[in-house]
């Protein structure tokens, strides 16, 4: 009796770990899905592009071109030297890292989607050069969720460090 009584116990504990291990994996799958998944591709036209858009209310997203104050907001890159030798170091800097695809280009428009590494979600980065200013505004934003846990903004501000590393940013 009492081995019949341990035996269903065991049995209820391992169907209910069993339940649970299917739920984790079905979780991960749909995300996984979902990152794969995105927006389709943006077929603007780079050559046209005179401005970055603004970031939608969710904290998936950061620009230059937001207000400071803004919590979307983040630093454009300071050009140090030459203006189209800084464009083409971050193309460099672009092209040298797997995460990254460019998709469109032009004399002074940049768009990348950067792939991240486990989950594979897809979230879309832009650069725009202001030869007259001396600055690349840049933009990187998820294509789904909500929150991005800070993502969009390392992955800029790490752009911005290989930028000044090689000599084609100031860090103001």
């Amino acid at each position: 009796m009492r081995r019949d009584r341990s035996r269903a116990v065991n049995d209820r504990s391992t169907q209910g770990m069993r339940v649970t291990c299917q739920t984790a994996l079905a979780l991960v799958l749909a995300l996984m899905i979902m990152g794969c998944s995105g927006m389709p591709e943006n077929d603007i036209d780079p050559n046209k592009v005179t401005e970055l858009a603004r970031c939608p209310s969710s904290p998936n997203c950061v620009s230059s071109v937001e207000e400071a104050d803004d919590s979307h907001y983040i630093a454009p890159i300071s050009i140090q030297g030459d203006a189209d030798e800084s464009w083409q170091t971050l193309r460099e800097i672009l092209g040298d890292e797997r995460s990254f695809d460019i998709v469109a280009s032009s004399d002074d428009y940049l768009r990348a989607v950067a792939t991240t590494r486990i989950l594979r979600f897809k979230d879309d980065v832009e650069f725009l050069l202001d030869r007259a200013a001396g600055r690349i505004d840049m933009r990187s934003a998820s294509r789904i969720g909500y929150s991005d846990l800070g993502k969009n903004r390392k992955r800029l501000e790490s752009i911005r460090t290989k930028m000044i590393n090689a000599g084609a940013a100031r860090s103001d």
